[in-house]
């Protein structure tokens, strides 16, 4: 039996009293690599806040690997924020981003990283390929590479689950599809990913699961199942056109993928 990594239980929430979702049930299975779609304004970032516990929740609850928000060890998830939500101007190193992780989730009682964190920061930056770039500031690298710095202060820590806020926002098509397969990568190796995402034709091509949200499930399964005209019409409030090509889907005016 697969065991559940997010479970939300007529969950309400919103913003000074005014409600974004309400009784809202979905459940999430562990090992989990998937992409919620669905236009501005559906409440995919609130959604997002909700698993991880940073949204004041009106009603519901809330579980994680079969146990409440309060109770999971530090350090069980990692974050990934929308790279423009980020102060740019803070005067920061991709090491010390990395580094942050670490902060988030100990009690120090130093306030530098020691040799052995150091050491776990160099692995993981080699791994996601930004090594040579550890002492840059974070401003002075591309978006690829801030995509990716930002994804190992959420790594360093070690998480059993991943959640990511518009990942492939505002980067070319090569580092899009980077940031993915390296994201599949993690999936792979253990790790429950939870994204959300505007660009339908990504998701069904690097994608196992898909959940189409505005304010509410709409559907969820795998994207050759869920990428219809009726649950896309559903989500979006509008006709959407779908183009079938044996394994190939195109959503609109998008780029025909190769579907998973």
């Amino acid at each position: 039996m697969t065991a559940t990594a997010i479970e939300l239980r007529g969950i309400t929430t919103g913003y000074n009293a005014s409600v974004v979702l309400d009784d809202l049930s979905l459940e999430i299975q562990a090992g989990q690599f998937a992409g919620i779609v669905g236009p501005t304004g559906s409440g995919k970032t609130t959604l997002l806040k909700t698993m991880l516990g940073a949204q004041p929740v009106y009603a519901g609850q809330i579980r994680l690997f079969g146990r409440p928000l309060e109770q999971l060890p530090a350090g069980s998830i990692g974050y990934v924020p929308q790279l423009e939500s980020v102060d740019w101007s803070f005067p920061v190193t991709v090491e010390q981003v990395i580094l942050m992780g670490l902060y988030a989730t100990d009690r120090r009682l130093l306030p530098w990283a020691s040799k052995k964190e150091k050491a776990k920061v160099h692995d993981l930056a080699i791994k996601l390929g930004i090594h040579d770039c550890l002492h840059h500031h974070i401003v002075d690298i591309s978006g690829g590479q801030q995509q990716r710095a930002f994804l190992g202060r959420a790594l360093i820590s070690n998480p059993k689950l991943l959640i990511l806020d518009e990942p492939t926002a505002g980067v070319d098509i090569k580092t899009q599809h980077d940031v993915l397969h390296l994201l599949g990568t993690l999936n792979r190796e253990g790790i429950t990913i939870v994204l959300s995402t505007h660009d339908l034709n990504a998701v069904a091509s690097h994608l196992p699961w898909v959940i189409c949200f505005n304010q509410g499930l709409i559907a969820q399964g795998e994207p050759r199942q869920i990428f219809t005209e009726e649950n896309l019409a559903s989500t979006y409030g509008g006709d959407i056109v779908i183009i079938r090509h044996g394994e190939h889907l195109l959503v609109a005016n998008n780029t025909p993928l190769k579907l998973r």
